[in-house]
């Protein structure tokens, strides 16, 4: 498996200014306790979100957006068959789609949808350890999961500590981050939108969602340094990401 190149936070400075200059639209299927924070994040990086599920219209919004994130918060029968409706439009309209399994380690039902989501090609799959334990039947071991991603044809972002970004050739670990990271809901979700805002500027999947990662991190560790608490904290990464340049992404991205 070939180490990460040395230029890769160049990459994601790269990356972030298309995001920015483009403004690709992303459309969010995600849970209801997220959508909000997650359409300020996509903001402040450059995006344009979107968010509706009706079933009449979804298609059609998707179609004209730029990338998918479809995220399994809010396991309820509409955002289920919204999902199903924005998938087959994605895949029709070739536009690239982001799969955030969220909680599939504590509901089967919802573990067992989302093994049928993966069937059908997701660009990334965004998720954490216990989420990919339930989704692929094993550990987390880098091995474990290179398998997976070249199985499956897609890019694994795993988060915690450390990330991991694996394709079947590829790994990226990143060291960026901070501990009230965790204490804010709906941040890996707004990562998951994040990885499909860079999808839609970047053809490279791997580079795609190391970036989005990478940035997210960053922001992290900025806004930490600024925040007295989890509530402010939420505001200050917002702020963060939106005054990410080229020179702070480059000194402080960790990865290896």
């Amino acid at each position: 498996m070939r180490a990460p190149p040395s230029d890769l936070p160049q990459i994601t400075a790269d990356i972030l200014e298309r995001l920015r200059e483009r403004r690709p639209r992303v459309h969010c299927i995600t849970n209801a306790v997220a959508q909000n924070f997650t359409a300020n994040v996509l903001l402040a990086a450059g995006a344009v979100p979107s968010m509706t599920i009706a079933p009449k219209e979804v298609a059609t919004f998707v179609r004209r957006a730029d990338a998918l994130l479809v995220n399994l918060g809010t396991f309820d029968t509409e955002r289920q068959k919204a999902s199903v409706k924005a998938i087959g439009a994605a895949g029709a309209a070739r536009i690239p789609w982001v799969l955030d399994p969220v909680f599939i380690d504590r509901s089967k039902p919802r573990a067992a949808f989302a093994r049928t989501l993966i069937g059908k090609a997701p660009r990334a799959v965004r998720l954490n350890a216990a989420e990919f334990a339930a989704l692929a039947g094993g550990k987390h071991e880098a091995e474990a999961l290179a398998r997976y991603a070249a199985a499956k044809n897609t890019v694994i972002g795993l988060t915690g500590e450390t990330d991991f970004v694996l394709d079947a050739k590829r790994l990226a670990k990143i060291s960026n981050g901070h501990p009230l990271m965790a204490k804010v809901t709906a941040m890996g979700c707004a990562g998951s939108a994040l990885v499909a805002a860079c999808l839609a500027v970047e053809q490279d999947a791997w580079h795609a969602t190391a970036a989005a990662l990478i940035a997210m991190g960053v922001a992290g560790e900025i806004a930490a340094g600024r925040a007295r608490g989890p509530g402010s904290f939420a505001v200050e990464i917002v702020d963060a990401l939106y005054g990410l340049d080229r020179a702070t992404l480059v000194a402080n991205a960790r990865v290896n």
